[in-house]
This record gives structure tokens, sequence and C-alpha cells, in this order.
């Protein structure tokens, strides 16, 4: 597999089997990232990883104080607010879910399914938690970005899919606790990562993308 056939195969898996990734898999993943640059080479990332009891035990916690209506609270902000342009695409996007989901699920359930897929990490046997020290500008945000993007590049390499998620780090005191992620680190994301589910409607959806005319300018040549 080449960049290009990663960069199409890859998409947000929202059911994973439990067929379980090796700790070595996910090792070899994790040092090809490694390889991302940075500004002045200060690789800003701090990665922690859990499988096994770990994960179930947080993938139940994350469940419990949901089901209790008890709010996420992650360390990094999230938008409460887009662009026009941004906002549209996001409502669309929703929108689409939902029609597709509507084909098996009753429609009054819908988002209650999707939420509680976001709560229970997708059933992914493996999590990879992307952190940063706190004191970091959005530079160093970006070098993140970079590295999240080498890593799902790396699990497609492999035969593997993921899935980037905000909800995966809804709870951040919760998840310190369970890995020993010290109080000056920031829990940025998390990636959920195994092999997906190809027979689950949850991963039939396939986005769109604006097309480069509208995304790119080209002067001077």
């Amino acid at each position: 597999m080449n960049v290009h056939e990663a960069l199409i195969k890859r998409y947000t898996c929202r059911a994973f089997k439990p067929e379980p990734v090796s700790p070595e898999l996910v090792k070899e993943i994790l040092e090809w990232a490694n390889r991302t640059p940075s500004w002045g080479n200060t690789q800003p990332w701090q990665i922690y990883v859990a499988g096994g009891e770990v994960l179930e035990s947080l993938r139940q916690g994350s469940l419990d104080r949901f089901s209790q209506g008890i709010a996420g609270n992650p360390d990094l902000p999230v938008p409460q607010d887009w662009p026009e342009a941004m906002k549209k695409r996001y409502t669309a996007v929703g929108k689409e879910r939902f029609a597709l989901l509507a084909q098996e699920l009753d429609k009054d359930n819908i988002v209650q399914s999707i939420l509680e897929r976001n709560y229970a990490f997708y059933d992914a046997p493996v999590v990879i938690y992307l952190c940063m020290d706190k004191s970091l500008t959005p530079y160093s945000m970006y070098d993140l970005g970079a590295f999240s993007q080498s890593v799902m590049l790396s699990a497609s390499e492999r035969g593997l899919d993921t899935a980037p998620a905000i909800m995966l780090v809804q709870y951040p005191d919760m998840i310190r606790e369970a890995l020993g992620i010290p109080d000056h680190l920031a829990i940025v994301l998390g990636i959920a990562l195994g092999y997906g589910d190809g027979g689950s409607i949850y991963n039939r959806l396939r986005t769109s993308r604006r097309p480069l005319s509208e995304v790119a300018g080209f002067k001077g040549f």
C-alpha cells in the first residue's frame, strides 16, 4: 500500500470487531508515526495506550457516567460554533448519517445509539491517547495533529482502522488515573484502533471532500 492508497482507504471507523490487536503491532505503528516532523524537533507528543482490562474499565466507566448524565469535561475545550460554511458541512454529514442509520434502526433511538457507541469507544480493542504539555501553544497542537495522521496512515498500512475522536477523552480525570498521566499533560485526543466491522451500518458512510478548486489557490505557475 502506498501513501495515496492509505489516504483513500482511511475512514473514521465507528464499529470495531472484537479481534485483539497485538502490542507489537501497536508499537510498530507508533514507531513509524514517531517520524512525524515537529517545530524544531521538539516532538511535543506524549502517548499513552490502553487495551485489555484497563480499556474495558475505562469503557465501562465512560458508559456509566454517560448513563448518569454526567457531562464530559475534556482538557481541550470543544468549539461552540463554526463559520457558516463549516457549520453547513457539519450539519450535512449529520443528516447523511441519520438517513443511513434510519435504514436499519428505529428513528427515535438513532441519536441515543450514536451517543452510546461514542461513549463505548466504538468497541475498539485499543485506544491511543495523545497528550502534550499544557504550557504549549497551538503550534505544538499542529505537531500533534500531524502525529495523529501519521498514526492513522500507519494503521491503514497494516490493515487496521481508526477513529480519532474527542468523545474518547470526555472524562480526562478517569483516564489520567487509569494510565498514570501527570497533571501537567493535557489529554488532547483519543484514537480508537482495531479491525473495522465492514458489515456494520455504522461504517458504511463515506464523507465527501470539497473540490481542490475550492480549497486551494494557485498563482505564478
